[in-house]
């Protein structure tokens, strides 16, 4: 799912480049025996960049959509959902994340298993008739508005999103960093692109129905292009019946895995809040509504970077040493954003809490990855633990929204979700270096 994952998929491959590795070896005419040949990896070209582009585009639709639901959160609150409670309104975004995390399960298998346009096309039809769907939901008809963006938005997300990020590794080795550096910017942009975008016509003369197709036809020709565009190169598992089965009995018994896994999902569990609810915060606080719109926008921008430099960073010092300071600062900016009530504060507040977070949540996963004995465990094990946090994730902002708002049309107190969110991100952090402690045992090096 990030940059930083390739250093680790790339020290395997290194050892398949040089005919070491016991995965994706190819038979060569002999008697008796067959000799594994190196993998290749074109590291460019034509198909590659497209490829790379196809990605770009997929999670700019889908984890940019996830990230700009705090424009969708006010804008219901206050017109189209105002008789629910901030935890109501809440449960659909939550329900969106969760199934865009729990897909990675079953799509990484279908991916393996040679199903990545299968999955890519009936993805896209799902996801882009449900957000068109969404822009005929009528006013105060929570169920309408939680099936078409919380449930069918979502599957549409969990269907693509993994296969886009997992095809991008069939062309790079040594330069795998940059291409899904380039992939993963696409979430941020889409971000900052569909919360501006949304604000704008949700809140203008365009209106929620014409404002919500103009980003399905966005969507639309993105994903048209996509899925011209993205093809796979390697042979799939179906395809190599002599490849090294994935041992999950290991996997499921591997305690330092389990805690990372763990530690993991309570930080996701408080991590989206600010997402959800900065832009509230800023408009009852009093803040100018023009500065209140672009809140979100700046927490996504500075996303931005703090989903490069880190992964970079990580490439050299090790994912867990530069993700735990990651996770520990963002919990404390969750709880510094009860001071964020003036205009410099929500500023510095998006600008720095944006770069932290974006941090932890690209390093994660190639943390995860660390774990991983060989280079075909890292997709069973990306996809259990992307399934776990999914639950983590359903439930956080609900729990958030029930503590800022307990009853409809009463106030908002603050100060207990920031408190919640910063609590469970911390205790995520203190799983991370236990974690840490347990693999750098188990590899003999600080590097990690």
């Amino acid at each position: 799912m990030e940059t930083t994952l390739m250093s680790d998929v790339s020290k395997l491959d290194e050892s398949l480049l040089h005919g070491k590795g016991s995965y994706d070896t190819v038979a060569t005419p002999g008697p008796e025996t067959s000799i594994p040949a190196p993998l290749e990896f074109p590291e460019g070209g034509q198909q590659a960049w497209l490829t790379v582009l196809g990605g770009f585009l997929v999670l700019f639709c889908t984890f940019g959509t996830v990230q700009s639901f705090g424009v969708y959160q006010d804008y219901y609150s206050r017109v189209l959902l105002s008789e629910r409670t901030a935890s109501d309104i809440s449960w659909i975004g939550s329900m969106q994340t969760f199934l865009l995390f729990a897909g990675g399960l079953p799509t990484g298998k279908l991916f393996d298993d040679g199903y990545f346009h299968h999955c890519l096309v009936c993805g896209s039809l799902i996801y882009v008739f449900s957000i068109f769907m969404l822009s005929f939901a009528q006013p105060h008809q929570y169920y309408q508005v939680f099936l078409a963006q919380g449930i069918g938005m979502g599957i549409g997300m969990g269907i693509i999103m993994l296969p886009a990020l997992s095809v991008t590794s069939h062309y790079f080795c040594r330069r795998r960093a940059v291409a899904m550096g380039v992939v993963i910017a696409g979430s941020s942009t889409g971000a900052v692109v569909y919360s501006i975008l949304l604000n704008n016509l949700l809140n203008g003369k365009v209106g929620f129905p014409w404002g919500v197709r103009t980003a399905a036809f966005i969507d639309l020709a993105f994903l048209l292009t996509t899925n011209v565009v993205m093809k796979t190169r390697l042979p799939s598992r179906r395809e190599t019946p002599n490849a090294k089965p994935v041992n999950m009995r290991a996997i499921l018994s591997d305690g330092g895995y389990w805690l990372c896994v763990v530690g993991a999902a309570l930080v996701f569990c408080g991590l989206f809040v600010p997402f959800f609810y900065l832009q509230v915060f800023a408009e009852l606080h009093g803040l100018p509504k023009k500065l209140a719109f672009y809140a979100i926008p700046i927490v996504n921008a500075s996303s931005l970077f703090g989903r490069t430099i880190p992964n970079f960073l990580g490439d050299y010092f090790g994912p867990f040493n530069i993700m735990i300071p990651c996770t520990l600062v963002s919990g404390c900016l969750i709880y510094l954003m009860l001071a964020a009530t003036g205009m410099a504060g929500v500023v510095v507040f998006g600008i720095l809490y944006g770069f932290f977070s974006g941090g932890f949540i690209s390093i994660m996963v190639p943390a995860v990855a660390s774990y991983s004995q060989d280079l075909n465990e890292i997709g069973s094990r990306i996809g259990i633990a992307c399934f776990v946090i999914g639950f983590a994730v359903l439930a956080g902002t609900p729990i958030a929204g029930a503590l800022v708002q307990p009853h409809h049309d009463g106030p908002y107190i603050w100060w207990r979700p920031l408190v919640f969110a910063s609590i469970v991100v911390l205790a995520g952090g203190v799983c991370f270096i236990a974690s840490r402690q347990i693999l750098s045992k188990r590899k003999s090096t600080c590097v990690l």
